[in-house]
C-alpha cells in the first residue's frame, strides 16, 4: 500500500507539472484494437476488448510484485499507468482555462474539454458544477480508486472502459456502446459514493447527505442500478451550501464563475481526504 501511495503522489505531481504528458496518451492503438473485433457485439465484445490489455498489465505487475528487489520497477509501472489513466488532460488546468477565459469562445472551448461524454456544457451554475465533478470522477478519483484496489491494471481498466464508453472516434455498434456505458457506470458507482462522503466532511454535511438521500428516494431513479448520476445533484447542493456559508452571509449561487471556483476548491479538499485516508491505511499496515 505504501508503494501505491508513493505512485499516486508522484503521478499527480508529474501530471500537474508536465502537461505535455497528455500527448503520450495516444489511444489510436486501442481504437484499432476495439474496431478489429467487429464479429462480436454487446457485453462479450466489451469483455474481450477490455480484458486483453488489462490482463497484460496485470501479469506484468504481478511478476514485478512477486519478484524480490523489483519494487522500483513495479513503482515505475504504477506511475506510468497512472500518468496514462489520469487524463486525457490536466483537470486543474482545464478548470483554470475556463475561469480565466475572456472570450466566450475560449470559455466554451475550455468547458468542452471538461466534458466527459462529449456533450456541450451550458454556461450556468448547475451544469458547470456537475461537469466539474464528473470530470474529477472520471479523470482522477475513479482512476485512483481502482488503482488502489487493483493496482496498475485497475487504473488501465478504468481508463479504457471510459474511452470505450465515450470516445466517439471508436467505431463500434450501438449495442456494444450501450454495454460499455453500463460497465463504465458500474465502475463509477463506488468512487462516486466515496467522493460524496468525503464531500460531506469538507463541505456542508447536511446539504450533501440530504441531496444524496433525496436523489435515491426519488421515484424516477430505479433502485438497484449502479447509476452514478447522483454525483451531479449532490455536488451542486454541496457547492451552493459552501458558497453561502463562505463568509457568514448568503451569496449568489447563480454565478457560474463563483460556482466553478468553489467546485475546484471542493475537489481539492476531497482529494486531500482521499490521500489522508490512504496514508492512514499505510500507517495501519506498518503498525499491524
Amino acid at each position: 500500500m505504501a508503494l501505491r501511495l508513493f505512485a499516486i503522489l508522484i503521478a499527480l505531481l508529474l501530471c500537474h507539472l508536465l502537461p505535455q504528458l497528455a500527448r503520450w496518451r495516444d489511444e489510436r492503438w486501442f481504437r484499432a484494437w476495439a474496431e478489429k473485433l467487429s464479429d462480436s457485439s454487446g457485453a462479450s465484445r466489451v469483455a474481450i476488448v477490455l480484458l486483453a490489455p488489462t490482463m497484460a498489465v496485470a501479469i506484468l505487475a504481478g511478476l514485478l510484485a512477486t519478484t524480490r528487489f523489483l519494487d522500483v520497477l513495479w513503482l515505475l509501472l504504477a506511475v506510468a499507468s497512472l500518468c496514462y489513466a489520469l487524463g486525457p488532460g490536466d483537470l486543474d488546468r482545464d478548470i483554470d482555462a475556463a475561469l480565466q477565459a475572456v472570450d466566450p469562445r475560449d470559455r466554451d472551448a475550455a468547458m468542452a474539454r471538461l466534458s466527459t461524454d462529449g456533450e456541450p456544457i451550458a454556461w450556468a451554475a448547475g451544469p458547470v458544477v456537475e461537469a466539474t465533478f464528473f470530470a474529477a470522477l472520471r479523470r482522477r478519483f475513479g482512476v485512483l480508486f481502482w488503482f488502489v484496489l487493483l493496482g496498475p491494471a485497475g487504473a488501465v481498466l478504468y481508463r479504457l472502459a471510459q474511452a470505450l464508453s465515450f470516445d466517439v472516434h471508436i467505431d463500434i455498434d450501438a449495442r456494444t456502446r450501450a454495454a460499455a456505458r453500463r460497465f463504465a457506470e458500474a465502475l463509477d458507482w463506488l468512487p462516486a459514493h466515496l467522493m460524496v462522503f468525503a464531500m460531506a466532511l469538507v463541505s456542508d454535511f447536511d446539504a450533501v447527505i440530504g441531496a444524496w438521500r433525496r436523489w435515491h428516494a426519488s421515484a424516477e431513479h430505479a433502485r438497484g442500478q449502479l447509476d452514478p448520476s447522483f454525483l451531479g445533484a449532490v455536488a451542486h447542493a454541496g457547492v451552493d451550501a459552501d458558497i453561502q456559508a463562505g463568509d457568514g452571509v448568503a451569496q449568489d449561487v447563480s454565478d457560474p464563475l463563483e460556482e466553478l471556483r468553489d467546485a475546484k476548491r471542493v475537489t481539492h479538499r476531497v482529494l486531500a481526504v482521499w490521500l489522508a485516508l490512504i496514508a492512514v491505511l499505510v500507517l495501519a499496515g506498518w503498525a499491524a
